[in-house]
C-alpha cells in the first residue's frame, strides 16, 4: 500500500503550539467506524459515551528530562541530545542536533563536572554517546522535557507534557491522548462506573519519525519497552467477560494490547518489547474503542488509526477538523473513534 494514500495537507495554523488552559476543554470529533458518521462535542462530556463496566485502558509512562544541551569541546558550537535509551553502562542511544557537527569521538560538555563522548555515529541523526557519569542526576539538574519538533513555543509548563496519572519514567514523547485528562474527569468516569486499567509503553522519538518507504509494508518500526501487571489484566479481562468495551486511550496502548493478543491470543500480564506495526489490513483482536490526537502526515500512527477506522473515513474526518478549527497534534485536540 503506497504511503502518498495516508497524506494530506495540513497549514502550519492548525498545529496546536500550547496547550489549552484546561485540560478536558478540548473539542472531541467521534467518529463512528463503521457509518464514517461524525458528530462533535468537548472532551470534558467523554463519560456521556461510556457505560458502567466498560474499562479504559491508560499509558502511564511519564515523560524523561531527556532533553540535555552541551557545547562541543573545542569550538564552542552549541549540541542538543535526546537521550532515546539505554544500551550498556553508561552508553545510550542519542539523537543529536545538528548531527552534521559531531564526529567520534568528539566529547560535548554538559557542564563542569559532566560530559558525553561520541562512539559511533548513525542513520537519522542518532548516535551512541557514552556519559562519564549514570545520567539520573544528569537529567535531575540538566535536562529537560523533550517537546516534539513542530512546536516551536519553548516557554511551556513541563508538567502540560505529562498525563495528570503519569507514573514511571521511561518515554521521550508524552502519550498525548492522555493530555486530555483531569482529576475531575477521571473522578466523573468512575463514578459513571468506567474501570480503568494501567499499562506502560515507554515512547521513543522515533514516533514522530515519518514513513520514508513508497510502500508501507516495507517500514521497519522501531522498538519500545512495555509492561502491564497481572491486576490490571484482570480488570480487562472483567469487562471482556460481561460483554463490555474496551477503550485505548492512544496509540501506544492499542500498541501493548495487541502485541498481547498476537504474541499470547489474550491480555495477560507480561513486560517486554514490542515491534508490533498496524497498518490496514490488520485484524484488531483487543480493543473495541480508541481516543486518540489528530496525527502528522505519513506517519505509523495516522497508518494505525486508519487500520482501525478505515483510512477514508479518518482523512475525512481530518478534513471536516479542518473545516471545524479543531487543533492538531500533541496539544491538540482529540477523537472518539467507536
Amino acid at each position: 500500500m503506497k504511503i502518498e494514500l495516508f497524506d494530506y495537507e495540513l497549514p502550519r495554523k492548525f498545529i496546536a503550539q500550547e496547550p489549552l488552559s484546561q485540560r478536558d476543554e478540548s473539542k472531541l470529533l467521534i467518529l463512528d467506524r463503521k457509518t464514517g458518521n461524525i458528530k462533535h462535542d468537548i472532551f470534558y462530556n467523554t463519560p456521556d459515551y461510556f457505560d458502567k463496566g466498560d474499562v479504559l485502558v491508560i499509558n502511564e509512562s511519564k515523560v524523561l528530562r531527556c532533553r540535555i544541551m552541551g557545547k562541543k569541546e573545542g569550538t564552542g558550537a552549541n549540541i542538543e541530545c535526546f537521550v532515546l535509551s539505554r544500551i550498556k553502562d553508561n552508553q545510550y542511544m542519542v539523537l543529536i542536533k545538528p548531527s552534521k557537527r559531531v564526529q567520534p569521538p568528539d566529547k560535548i560538555i554538559i557542564s563542569g563536572k559532566y560530559f558525553f563522548t561520541v562512539k559511533i555515529k548513525l542513520d537519522y541523526g542518532r548516535a551512541i554517546v557514552e556519559f562519564n557519569h549514570p545520567v539520573g542526576p544528569i537529567f535531575k539538574q540538566y535536562g529537560r522535557i523533550p517537546l516534539p519538533p513542530y512546536i516551536k513555543n519553548d516557554n511551556i509548563d513541563e508538567s502540560r507534557y505529562q498525563t495528570i496519572y503519569a507514573g514511571r519514567e521511561g518515554s521521550c514523547a508524552a502519550p498525548t491522548a492522555g493530555l486530555h485528562f483531569s482529576d475531575e474527569l477521571i473522578k466523573r468516569l468512575k463514578i459513571r462506573g468506567v474501570i480503568i486499567a494501567k499499562l506502560g509503553l515507554d515512547i521513543g522519538l522515533d514516533t514522530f519519525r515519518p514513513i520514508t518507504e513508497d510502500e508501507i509494508e516495507k517500514h521497519r518500526m522501531h522498538s519500545e519497552h512495555y509492561y502491564i501487571n497481572q491486576a490490571e489484566v484482570r480488570k480487562i479481562r472483567h469487562a471482556k467477560e460481561k460483554g463490555k468495551r474496551s477503550i485505548a486511550v492512544g496509540t501506544t496502548s492499542v500498541r501493548v494490547l495487541e502485541t498481547l493478543m498476537a504474541r499470547y491470543g489474550k491480555i495477560t500480564g507480561d513486560s517486554g518489547v514490542t515491534d508490533i506495526f498496524i497498518y490496514p489490513g490488520y485484524e484488531f483482536k483487543a480493543i473495541d474503542c480508541m481516543i486518540t490526537n489528530f496525527h502528522l502526515p505519513r506517519s505509523t500512527l495516522l497508518v494505525m488509526v486508519s487500520a482501525f477506522a478505515g483510512r477514508e473515513n479518518v482523512l475525512n474526518a481530518y478534513e471536516e477538523a479542518k473545516q471545524k478549527d479543531y487543533r492538531f497534534y500533541s496539544f491538540g485536540d482529540c477523537m472518539l473513534i467507536k
